[in-house]
């Protein structure tokens, strides 16, 4: 039986506040569970004993494991159809190093405060093999639950880092290119692009920022079709980061 006061602890944890006093955050279902296994040392796991069975070689080296009910499962999980395990590790505070970020593509989030943009926006660069994204201090909590099952596993595999953007971009080499979407922006097809270089994303109704945006050094734009339709005002903003590298792959792979 899992006690109230552990059921308590574990909820804690949905909160900003609560992750930061305890140090740890919630992991949720196979997937997520096991790519972060595959990398990470987890404090505790409360699963199923199905899942215990089928995934012993995972979770040895585990601090606490607790075999549970569907139902106790139920009390602890954060989603409304819980998947057989909860695990919980350890916060890290990630440092940025400018030195790596200039000799790669990296992404940058200017104010992105929805989780499940952010975690789709983790789960995209993953896939396109870009393992840093920098993230302005008013960017959703990468340790939220939501953005983790967003994530869908992809947050094993990315670093993020929340650190002053403005910093970053002063820091970097004269010619490093820094990339930024906007209205005004050229189109992005028509552009070349770099294997190197920053990509930066903005605010879900504002943009970037103009602090930020004055550090750009190339505007690009992800036009409509046909450009005399009228259409949505926008994309989101995870649509418009898988677009944007999906791009800068399939010109800089080549």
């Amino acid at each position: 039986m899992i006690s109230k006061n552990k059921i308590k602890q574990i909820h804690l944890l949905e909160t900003k506040k609560g992750r930061k006093v305890e140090g740890l955050f919630i992991a949720e279902g196979p997937k997520v569970t096991g790519d972060l296994l595959a990398i990470y040392e987890a404090q505790s796991i409360y699963a199923t004993k199905e899942w215990l069975e089928k995934n012993i070689h995972t979770y040895k080296t585990a601090k606490e494991i607790v075999e549970v009910s569907e139902d106790e499962l139920r009390k602890i999980s954060m989603l409304q159809h819980p998947q057989q395990v909860l695990a919980l590790f350890s916060i890290e505070d990630k440092k940025p190093e400018i030195n790596n970020l200039s000799k790669k593509l990296c992404i940058a989030l200017d104010g992105v405060q929805d989780p499940g943009n952010l975690g789709t926006i983790i789960r995209v660069a993953d896939w396109f093999g870009i393992t840093d994204i920098f993230c302005s201090y008013d960017t959703a909590d990468v340790y939220n639950p939501k953005v983790i099952q967003a994530t869908m596993g992809s947050i094993a595999r990315v670093n993020v880092y929340y650190t002053d953007l403005k910093k970053i971009v002063n820091g970097l080499p004269n010619d490093f290119p820094v990339y930024g979407t906007s209205l005004d922006g050229q189109n992005i097809y028509e552009q070349v692009l770099s294997d190197k270089g920053l990509i930066i994303m903005g605010n879900e109704g504002n943009g970037i920022s103009q602090p930020i945006m004055e550090k750009i050094t190339n505007k690009l734009l992800i036009p409509n079709y046909p450009p005399e339709r009228e259409t949505a005002d926008s994309l989101n903003v995870a649509i418009a980061t898988a677009i944007v590298c999906s791009e800068f792959r399939r010109k800089c792979n080549k």
